[in-house]
C-alpha cells in the first residue's frame, strides 16, 4: 500500500466554517454536483465527481475531480482526473461511470460537451495501471465513441452507466436520453468496448417525464444482503433499473427482470412507473444523480448521492463551496423482493466517539426529552421504539393523501394517537430552530402504513433558505412492536433511516441558533399513546480526515 505526503490542514476549513460538514464528503472548495465514477482498484477506493474548478457554482467548463480512500470515509484529493481539452469534451466533461475490465484495468465511460455543444460519449484510460492512484488518465483517440442517434435530442444524450458484460460476450452499457416528452435509455453493445453499436429499441421509457439523467442498472441477490458484480446473470439474482428523472430532481429505482435472450434486449418492471408519490426511490430528501458501484473488496453494493444546497447561489460564492455527497450506502433487496435497504457503511462507525444510552424511558403524549452528553452538531443517533398496540392507530386512505402536503411542522406538532414520534435535530435551546423526524402510525381498511417525515420548515431562522418537508408513507408489519430511526447529523446535513433502512430521508438545513455548541438533540412524542424507548444509543463524531496531496 502506497503512501503518499499530503496537507492535512484542510480540516480547518471546516472549523471557520458552521455549514462545512465534518464527516460527509466535499472538496477543498467550488461546486460539486454528481458523483461519478467510484470503483475500488489494488486497494484503494476511487470517488470521481462532476466539480467547477473556477467557482461556487456550475460551470461552463466543468471538470472531474478525483479523491482516494482506504475506508471511504477519510479521504485524500488529487489533481483533477479529466479535464476539457479535446474533440469530444471541449466544452465541458459531463457525468458518467467506470467499469474494471478483465485483467483488472479500468476504464471511465463519460459524457464530454463537444465544439457543436452536442452531447457525446467518451472514453478515458489509466496512464498507469501500477499506480494504485490512477493519477493520470488519457482519452483514447478516436473518442466520441458514442454520437446522439436519430431518435434522439443531442442536448439530451448523457451519463453512461457502468458496462456489464453480456453472456454473448459483448459488452453493454446504458445512456440516458430525451426525445419530446419521453424519457429513454439507450442500450449500446460492443465487441471490444471501443466500437460501439446502438440498439434500435430503448432499453427502457417513459412518457411524460422528459430526460432520463444518471440511469444505473445492476443485478441484486433474491436471498443475500451481498453485492453482486454488474456483470452477473441468472436465476439468483433480480435487477434493478435507477434513473434520475430531471424534471421531478429525485431519483426512482424499479425492480424487474431483464430481458436478453431475444430481439429486444430490455428491462422489464415489476411495477410501471404512474408519476406518484408511491414509486420507490433511494431517497426522499435532497438526494440526486446517485451512482453505485460493486466492492469486490467486501462483497458490497454501495451508493452514493449528491446533496445540494438549498440556500442562494449568492450564499454559495460567498462560502467559497456547494454541494455534498451522502455518507456511502450499502444496500440489499430486502427479503420480500418489493424494495431496496439501504444503510450507512460499517465504515462509519469508526468516527463514533463518545457514547450515551437511554433504555426503557417512556415518552408520554406531549412530552420531550433531551439528549444529554453529545456533540448534537456532530452525531450518530440509534434509536429503537416500542410500539403501543397498532390496533389503537387511527384511519387513513393511503390513496387519498399526498406524505409531503400531510407532513407540515404544524402537522408534527399536532396531537395524534400512534405519533408524532422522533426526533428534534439541530435544534436550538428553545426549540425556534428544529429539524423535526418523526413516525405516525396509521391503519387501513386491510394493513398498517407508516408516515415517516423529515420537516425542516422550522429549521433556521434565515429566510432566504429553502424549508422543504419531505416525507413518505411505507407498509410495516402487522405484528410489529417496535420501530427503528437513525440518524446522522452533521453540522448542515441530516440522513435519517427509518424501519432498519426502508425509507431513507435526506435534509439540508441551515440553521443561525443551533450552531456547534449550541446545538441541542431531543427525543419526543406528540400522540396520545405512550411511546417506550426501547434503547437509544448516541454518539459525538470525530472528523474525517480530508486532505490534499502534494503535487510538485
Amino acid at each position: 500500500m502506497e503512501n503518499i505526503t499530503k496537507d492535512a490542514s484542510l480540516n480547518s476549513i471546516n472549523n471557520d466554517q458552521p455549514y462545512r460538514t465534518w464527516y460527509h464528503f466535499q472538496p477543498p472548495k467550488n461546486w460539486m454536483n454528481d458523483p461519478n465514477g467510484p470503483m475500488y482498484y489494488k486497494g484503494v477506493y476511487h470517488f470521481f465527481y462532476q466539480h467547477n474548478p473556477d467557482g461556487a457554482t456550475f460551470g461552463k467548463k466543468m471538470v472531474w475531480g478525483h479523491s482516494i480512500s482506504y475506508d471511504l470515509i477519510n479521504w485524500t484529493h488529487l489533481k483533477h482526473a479529466i479535464r476539457p481539452d479535446s474533440i469530444g469534451d471541449i466544452n465541458s466533461c459531463f457525468s458518467g461511470s467506470a467499469t474494471i475490465l478483465p485483467g483488472e484495468k479500468p476504464v471511465i465511460l463519460y459524457t464530454g460537451i463537444d465544439g457543436k455543444k452536442h452531447q457525446v460519449q467518451n472514453l478515458a484510460f489509466p496512464k498507469n495501471l501500477l499506480d494504485p492512484f490512477l493519477r493520470e488518465w488519457e482519452k483514447h483517440p478516436q473518442n466520441p465513441v458514442m454520437t446522439p442517434p436519430s431518435e434522439v435530442e443531442e442536448d439530451n444524450f448523457r451519463d453512461p452507466s457502468t458496462a456489464w458484460q453480456g453472456k454473448d460476450g459483448k459488452w453493454r452499457v446504458v445512456i440516458g436520453a430525451q426525445n419530446g416528452d419521453e424519457g429513454k435509455a439507450i442500450l449500446y453493445k460492443s465487441d471490444d468496448f471501443f466500437d460501439w453499436k446502438v440498439d434500435p429499441n430503448p432499453f427502457f421509457a417513459t412518457d411524460g417525464t422528459g430526460v432520463c439523467e444518471c440511469p444505473d442498472f445492476f443485478p441484486v441477490y433474491v436471498n443475500s444482503t451481498n453485492g453482486v458484480d454488474t456483470s452477473v446473470e441468472n436465476s439468483s439474482v433480480r435487477h434493478v433499473f435507477k434513473i434520475s428523472y430531471l424534471r421531478r430532481h429525485h431519483d426512482y429505482y424499479f425492480i424487474g427482470s431483464y430481458v436478453s435472450d431475444s430481439d429486444k434486449e430490455k428491462f422489464v418492471p415489476d411495477v410501471k412507473y404512474t408519476g406518484s408519490w408511491k414509486e420507490l426511490r433511494f431517497d426522499y430528501g435532497n438526494f440526486y444523480a446517485s451512482k453505485s458501484f460493486f466492492d469486490y473488496a467486501k462483497n458490497r453494493r454501495i451508493l452514493w448521492g449528491w446533496v445540494e444546497e438549498n440556500d442562494s447561489r449568492q450564499d454559495s460564492i460567498e462560502r467559497g463551496w456547494a454541494g455534498l455527497q451522502t455518507i456511502p450506502r450499502k444496500f440489499w433487496l430486502d427479503k420480500d423482493g418489493k424494495q431496496l435497504m439501504q444503510w450507512p457503511i460499517e465504515e462509519l462507525e469508526k468516527l463514533r466517539d463518545n457514547q450515551i444510552n437511554i433504555t426503557g424511558e417512556t415518552l408520554l403524549g406531549g412530552s420531550t426529552l433531551e439528549v444529554q452528553g453529545i456533540t448534537a452538531s456532530q452525531a450518530d443517533v440509534e434509536v429503537l421504539f416500542e410500539l403501543p398496540d397498532l390496533q389503537n392507530a387511527e384511519l387513513i386512505d393511503p390513496s387519498e393523501v399526498d406524505p409531503q402536503i400531510l407532513c407540515s411542522e404544524q402537522y408534527a406538532s399536532r396531537n395524534g394517537i400512534i405519533g408524532p414520534f422522533g426526533l428534534l435535530a439541530l435544534a436550538s435551546k428553545d426549540q425556534t430552530e428544529k429539524t423535526a423526524i418523526f413516525f405516525r402510525i396509521y391503519r387501513t381498511l386491510d394493513k398498517y402504513v407508516c408516515l415517516m417525515c423529515s420537516d425542516q420548515s422550522r429549521s433556521s431562522l434565515r429566510q432566504e433558505t429553502e424549508k422543504t418537508t419531505y416525507a413518505t408513507i411505507f407498509d410495516i408489519d402487522p405484528n410489529l412492536k417496535t420501530i427503528s430511526l437513525r440518524t446522522l447529523i452533521d453540522r448542515s446535513i441530516i440522513e435519517s433511516f427509518g424501519d432498519g433502512g426502508k425509507v431513507c430521508i435526506t435534509s439540508r438545513v441551515y440553521p443561525s441558533l443551533a450552531i456547534e455548541k449550541d446545538a441541542h438533540l431531543y427525543v419526543f412524542n406528540n400522540g396520545s399513546q405512550s411511546v417506550v424507548i426501547s434503547k437509544l444509543n448516541a454518539w459525538s463524531m470525530k472528523q474525517a480526515e480530508f486532505g490534499m496531496e502534494n503535487i510538485i
